[in-house]
């Protein structure tokens, strides 16, 4: 990856947004929720403080309006710092 963030940063691929439901209906483009979950793709350094407690390739739970997008060579990823992040999924 071309992209370091910097500190306690992380540069997350967020998850494709569900397309159905459960139950077999298709949800429009329009009517889809933002994705809150995702995979760590980078990682800053930490701060002398703070060391980080993600790394890459962690699937990742973070808050509904968290980070900021970007797109970088073709891809959507959001960068956020790590106290923006909820929880690690296993």
């Amino acid at each position: 990856m071309k992209l370091k963030p910097l500190a306690d940063r992380v540069l997350v691929e967020p998850s494709a947004a569900e397309t159905k439901t459960t139950s077999g209906i298709i949800i429009p483009d329009t009517a889809q929720e933002k994705p809150q979950k995702g995979k760590i793709v980078a990682v800053g350094k930490g701060t002398k403080e703070n060391p980080l407690s993600v790394k890459v390739g962690d699937s990742v739970l973070y808050g509904k309006y968290s980070g900021t997008d970007l797109k970088f060579d073709g891809k959507d990823y959001l960068i956020m710092k790590e106290s923006d992040i909820l929880a690690i999924i296993n």
